[in-house]
């Protein structure tokens, strides 16, 4: 494994319990060393900021060029640790000519989830919002504090932490925490809420999404794409928690406007 590269595929995750904020010990802390509070060298936080948003707006526009594999696995377990559902499907992404993707599903066994139910926004998720975390046009709408540097797995990172400024605005923008590589100043990992959760409505239900761990890997030697997510803990519904472990696998990225 190069320095380019999170050792995210090798990771075993525990199941752990999620309140609003990140708890001492979650999915985002496998592969990271001690966080050391000292502040960057030769640059501000500020600059920072500005210089991953501005490659991860062009990460996006340019991942809308290319076509993958997206995989996608939810189970629901016991509390012995057993599965007693799951829902998993495999598409095929490729990019539309009207810029919209065009998504073909190669694989699809029977959801046998019961416990639990999918929303759009849950496929949303994966699709969407798992790949980028903030962009320019995400930028005034957050909030981002500075924490530290951080070695993880064999990179060294400036370690932010993210939230909406403004719960109106909320809407589904990302919360929780980012890695920023201190030699090109690209995301490489995220961990947090790709969306707030909504508490239940007048039926009983409330629509609740667990902490995603977000790998990205070096694509085509200019882009950070992800190529692993995965999230795994309890969540605590009206009617009980319920222990929930998803991954999600984006592989196979292929230009179709190769330079």
């Amino acid at each position: 494994m190069n320095r380019r590269t999170l050792a995210c595929c090798a990771l075993s995750f525990a199941s752990t319990l999620c309140p609003a904020r990140l708890p001492a010990q979650t999915v985002c802390d496998n592969g990271n060393k001690p966080l050391n509070a000292a502040q960057p060298s030769g640059i501000t936080p500020a600059e920072i900021i500005q210089k991953f948003a501005a490659k991860e707006t062009t990460f996006k526009a340019a991942r809308d060029r290319y076509a993958y594999t997206l995989d996608v696995t939810v189970q629901t377990l016991t509390f012995s640790g057993s599965f007693d559902g799951e829902y998993h499907q495999v598409s095929e992404i490729t990019p539309g000519a009207d810029g919209a993707p065009a998504y073909k599903v190669t694989f699809a066994p029977q959801n046998t989830l019961q416990r639990i139910g999918l929303s759009q926004d849950d496929f949303d998720d994966a699709r969407l919002r798992l790949p980028v975390a903030l962009t320019m046009e995400e930028l005034p709408l957050l909030s981002l504090a500075y924490v530290g540097r951080q070695h993880v797995d064999m990179l060294d990172t400036y370690v932010f932490d993210v939230s909406p400024k403004n719960a109106r605005d909320a809407k589904k923008l990302f919360a929780g925490r980012i890695w920023v590589d201190d030699r090109d100043l690209m995301i490489v990992k995220t961990c947090g809420k790709p969306r707030p959760d909504q508490n239940a409505n007048s039926k009983g239900k409330a629509q609740l999404t667990p902490l995603f761990v977000t790998y990205r890997e070096e694509i085509d030697r200019r882009f950070w794409f992800p190529t692993y997510a995965r999230a795994d803990e309890f969540l605590p519904f009206p009617k009980g928690s319920v222990h929930v472990r998803e991954v999600v696998r984006y592989s196979g990225y292929k230009s179709s406007n190769p330079q």
